[in-house]
């Protein structure tokens, strides 16, 4: 599996609940471009402060929400792999 971090070019903040996101380029904050995360996705977000598997990712959201491990496992995929284009993530390429 591979293994992914919060991307160091982008700072967070949770604000009324929300998890806001804002990439930062050349040291400014690029406020064209705020992300805003439900729960599952703050629950990710949250996750990734280290470094994580996907398997440890499936694991963490299971715990937390009600719902077919199967589905959740999709979407967290989905979920990384939007992460990472947008650069928000980072694929460290390690894998177990």
């Amino acid at each position: 599996m591979q293994t992914y971090v919060r991307s160091d070019s982008v700072v967070s903040r949770v604000i009324a609940g929300e998890t806001l996101i804002v990439p930062v380029r050349k040291g400014v904050g690029d406020l064209a471009s705020i992300y805003s995360l439900n729960e599952v996705g703050s629950t990710i977000w949250n996750v990734l402060s280290q470094p994580r598997t996907t398997g440890d990712i499936v694991a963490s959201v299971e715990q937390e929400f009600e719902a077919d491990g199967q589905r959740i496992a999709h979407d967290v995929g989905s979920f990384l792999t939007e992460m990472v284009s947008t650069g928000l993530v980072s694929d460290t390429g390690a894998s177990e």
